[in-house]
Order: structure tokens, then C-alpha cells, then sequence
């Protein structure tokens, strides 16, 4: 709803200068804030002093011009000019409960805009080398890029979910040769296993899996196998856990098209590439990177940045409004390169987003813990997934913003206390199903809409803070697209969750009056509404019963 107040300010604004109070035709950004006191109004705009070197005229003076114009406004109960040119504004009760009969109206639409109208975002993210299993970083990872997706949506872009599968080079080679190896250590042959293998149990579950499916080792190529087994567990891993993808790109794929050597022959012909120690290299410097990177390396081998250069070269050909990479903390400093293979096509850079995850700590009732029980192995998404649950573990990897480190207690995940944020949040909206339940027992039904006699039964503080919040779903799902922060929906539902359980102590809903019934029953059916709308946007779901 703080759009809202933007415009009433604008509005007011542009009267002032149609009718010549105002001199200046250009309008600076609007900023409202929220005033810490409700003594000084539900906004508060610093607009008038924004305007007063234009102007030439006293901050107050030009703040009383416009407060002058927002009291006329129909939403507006009044309008006040305090400090040094401050405009503190004041809404009608009307214009926040009028939000309730939006939510019972739109269901489970309400939130949704069309702020990204005609936008299309590609948002790359998880990308892990199909060479073992998923760790609780890629989780992180997946949950966000998942989460953002539908916060995108939710605000009308329109989105496309890419996952690039690194099924070339040497990595999946590695993986190949490990997994033969293996294959002779169950066949009873002695081996030694090299410092640069994989070594995890999963290599040897591979390993015997293709000796039973093929004991006599005459089926497919061991190398494929075992990347398509790790794939497989990888795709398994992001289904259960609520993370689906509209494309798989193989790296694969841009050998077989020959995509990477006509982009280095397209860097050649614009003078990006030269040779140096027998080395290929693509001079990045010229475009805003800290060194120069080399392509192909002097005995011949391609480096994982030649396949990079050929991937986003697609990437920017399907014409994406954005492109958003979500990438580990590990790859910070891949970011400049990236951005020079743009500039060096000609595009502007700033298409590119780049949101980086970073690390995240196990704990246990505050200890650090550590889930990794044989060499080579490390804490999987599998395992979490599987001790906390799906829902406590996406909530929880989206209880921090991306690159900010997060503390994951697996404890707390788990308890049903308030102290666990899902649990917390999660209970609201069970409570709220179990109170329209008690209801429907008494032989009450509820109402499908609001009128104007139930509005105005809900007139304790506590449910025009709440009614408040509620107004400002739409606002948070559009900042938190914008912003590319999907935690934002997190801490809201935290938030909200926050003041509905206290109400719920102190406030009988069903009660002897019947008017007064029916409103808070249909309140707490616009609560769990925007609870569960909230919920949907992470990925996690909204529980009936607990």
C-alpha cells in the first residue's frame, strides 16, 4: 500500500504545479517512510524538502502547499506539516480495511502485480557438477533460486528456470575413472586410489550398481553412466525437495553445435584474443576484469571459462529482459570475466544479475556439528532434508539474505515451539483453520465477503496493525522481486505470524455477539489467506492441523 501513498503525494505534487503554487516541472523521487510513533501519521514524505532548492522557497512553506492538496484526497483523514518541513499523513480507517475484502476476493491471487509485466527473466541456479551429490550449499542455493522464481511470478515477470549441467571436461572425466577404479577394487584387484578421485561411498555405489546391472562390464560407457547415475540422484534430490526446472542445458550440447570454437572465432575476429606461452587467451582486462583469462591452455586443453563464454553467448541470444546467475560464494571471482565476455559482444552488462550464496554452518542446539561421516563425503542436502524436512529446511535457508552467512540449527528446525520460525509461522495458519473449524462445529458459516457492518467491528488496535501488514503483501512481493530478495517474504511471514498469535490469546473470535463473529472469523480467514499466499512463495506448505 506505500505505493499508494507515493501517489497521493505525486498527485498532490503535480496539482500544486498545474495550478502555479509549484514552479518546478520536474518531480525528484518520492520517498515514504513509515514514521517509528503513530503520533506522526501512517506516512511520512520529505518531498518539500527535496523540492526547496528549486523552489527558493522555505521547506515548511512548500510542505504546506502540498499537505494542503493530499487533505482533499478521499483516502487522506488528515494531513500534518511538522519539523522542518516534514508531511506526515494520516489515512482514513476505511483505506486499510478495504484490504480485507480485496484478500477474501482474490484468495489465493491476492499479492500478485504486474510490476514485471512484460519482463522475462532467466534465473540459472543449483548448476552442480553432476559428480556426487547435492550439499546443504547447493540446498541453499536451490531454495532461493526456487523461492525468487515465484516471488517473480507473483509480481508478473515472466520466468524461465535454467539448470547448465557440467556433464564435459575434466571433472566428469574424474568421476568416470573413479568409478572404474572402484569397479577393480569389487572385483577383488588391488588399487591406490589417486588424491585428485573422487572418493565418496556414492563413487562405489555407482561402481557396484554397474558390475550388477552389467557383470561381465560390456554395457554402456562407464563415464556416461556414472554422470547420468549423478544426475539422476541430483534431479531426485531437487523433486523432493520442491525445485523443478523448465530447461536442463548440457555443456555437452555446445561441442556438439560447435558453439564454443565459432565463439572464439567470433572473439578473434573483434580483436578480443591473442596468444601468449602457447596459450589462448581472452583479454578481459579491456573490458573491466582484473587479469586476462586464458581459453586454451598450452598443451591444448580447453579451460571451464571457454565453455562460460559459449554458454552465456546463448544466454544473451534468447533476449532475456535479465539473466540472473546464482552462484556460490566460491565463484566471486568469476563475476568479472563474465561481465567482459558481454561488453566484449556489445551488450550492456547490466542485464546481468549475479546473486551469490554463501557458506552455511550446522548446528546443534548451538553447537557446530559435523553430518560428513567418511572421507571424500560432506553434509548432503539429502541429509538435512531428511532429519528436519523439507519445509523447515527451505524456510530456513531463506531466513538470511543470500550473501549474508547463515547459522542452520537443526534442533531448532525441528522442535514445535515458537521459538522455530516455520513451526511459528506454519501454526499460524493451522490456527486459523482450526478456530474456522470450531466455528462450523457451533453450526456458524462463514461469510464470503465483507460488508460494511463487519468492517467496522474490527476496531481494536491489535487487528489495524495486523490489517496493516496484510496491505503490505503486495508492496513486499514487489520489492522482493525488484530487489531479487526472497527473504523478504520470510521475514513478513515472520512478522505477521508475529502479531496474529498474539491477538489470538487475548481475542475471544467466536463469541456471543454474532456480528462481531462473523467479522473476526472472516479476518482470520484473510490472515491465513496471505499466510498461506506467503508460505506458497517459499516453496513451503501451509498445514491444515499440527
Amino acid at each position: 500500500m506505500r505505493r499508494s501513498a507515493i501517489d497521493m503525494v505525486r498527485i498532490a505534487v503535480v496539482a500544486a504545479q498545474k495550478d502555479g503554487a509549484l514552479k518546478t516541472e520536474c518531480l525528484p523521487g518520492i520517498i515514504i517512510e513509515k514514521p517509528k510513533k503513530e503520533e506522526f501519521g501512517d506516512f511520512s514524505t520529505n518531498i518539500a524538502m527535496l523540492l526547496a532548492p528549486v523552489e527558493k522557497k522555505a521547506p515548511r512553506e512548500i510542505a504546506s502547499l502540498i499537505a494542503e492538496r493530499i487533505k482533499s484526497l478521499p483516502e487522506v483523514e488528515k494531513c500534518e506539516v511538522a519539523g522542518p518541513g516534514f508531511i506526515n499523513i494520516f489515512l482514513k480507517r476505511s483505506y486499510w480495511t478495504e484490504v480485507l475484502e480485496e484478500i477474501i476476493r482474490k484468495g489465493d491471487g491476492f499479492g500478485r502485480s504486474e510490476a514485471g509485466k512484460d519482463k522475462t527473466v532467466q534465473i540459472e541456479f543449483v548448476s552442480a557438477n553432476p559428480t556426487g551429490p547435492l550439499h546443504i550449499g547447493h540446498g541453499r542455493g536451490a531454495a532461493v533460486g526456487d523461492s525468487l522464481s515465484r516471488v517473480l511470478k507473483a509480481a508478473g515477470f515472466d520466468v524461465v528456470r535454467e539448470y547448465y549441467i557440467n556433464d564435459a571436461g575434466r571433472q566428469v572425466r574424474t568421476l568416470g575413472a573413479s568409478v572404474r577404479l572402484r569397479m577393480d577394487e569389487l572385483q577383488g584387484k588391488a588399487i591406490t586410489i589417486p588424491e585428485d578421485f573422487y572418493k565418496g561411498g556414492y563413487v562405489k555405489e555407482i561402481a557396484r550398481e554397474y558390475l550388477d546391472k552389467y557383470p561381465d562390464v560390456q554395457g554402456p560407457d562407464i563415464q556416461e553412466y556414472a554422470c547420468n547415475a549423478m544426475l539422476s540422484a541430483i534431479r531426485k534430490d531437487l523433486d523432493d525437495f520442491g525445485v523443478a526446472f523448465d530447461e536442463w542445458f548440457s555443456e555437452r550440447s555446445l561441442d556438439e553445435k560447435g558453439l564454443v570454437a565459432s565463439t572464439i572465432e567470433e572473439l578473434k575476429r573483434l580483436g578480443h584474443i591473442y596468444e601468449s606461452e602457447g596459450a589462448l587467451w581472452f583479454r578481459t582486462t579491456a573490458f573491466g576484469d582484473d587479469k586476462d583469462r586464458v581459453l586454451i591452455k598450452a598443451d591444448g586443453e580447453r579451460t571451464y571459462f571457454a565453455s562460460d563464454i559459449a554458454y552465456h553467448r546463448e544466454k544473451i541470444k534468447k533476449g532475456f529482459t535479465t539473466l540472473v546467475n546464482i552462484w556460490g560464494a566460491d565463484h566471486h571471482g568469476y563475476e568479472g570475466r563474465i561481465r567482459a565476455l558481454l561488453k566484449a559482444f556489445g551488450h550492456d552488462d547490466t542485464v546481468l544479475k549475479i546473486i551469490f550464496i554463501q557458506l552455511v554452518a550446522l548446528l546443534r542446539n548451538g553447537v557446530p556439528v559435523a553430518m560428513g561421516k567418511r572421507e571424500g563425503e560432506f553434509v548432503t542436502l539429502r541429509q538435512v532434508m531428511d532429519e528436519v524436512g523439507r519445509d523447515a529446511c527451505r524456510f530456513f535457508f531463506l531466513m538470511r539474505k543470500a550473501d549474508a552467512h547463515l547459522d542452520f540449527d537443526l534442533e531448532l528446525a525441528k522442535s514445535q515451539a515458537p521459538e522455530n520460525p516455520v513451526y511459528y509461522v506454519q501454526y499460524c495458519h493451522a490456527r486459523i483453520h482450526s478456530i474456522i473449524g470450531f466455528a462450523k462445529e457451533k453450526g456458524l458459516t462463514l461469510k464470503d465477503h465483507f460488508d460494511s457492518d463487519l468492517l467496522a467491528r474490527l476496531d481494536q488496535k491489535e487487528e489495524i496493525e495486523i490489517i496493516r501488514r496484510l496491505s503490505a503483501f503486495e508492496e513486499t512481493i514487489e520489492k522482493s522481486a525488484l530487489n531479487m530478495e526472497p527473504h523478504r517474504i520470510t521475514f513478513y511471514l515472520m512478522e505477521l505470524a508475529g502479531l496474529f498469535h498474539p491477538y489470538y490469546n487475548k481475542t475471544r473470535v467466536v463469541t456471543d455477539d454474532p456480528v462481531l463473529t462473523d467479522a473476526r472469523l472472516l479476518f482470520c480467514k484473510a490472515v491465513g489467506t496471505v499466510v498461506a499466499n506467503g508460505l506458497n512463495l517459499l516453496g513451503v506448505s501451509a498445514p491444515v492441523k499440527m
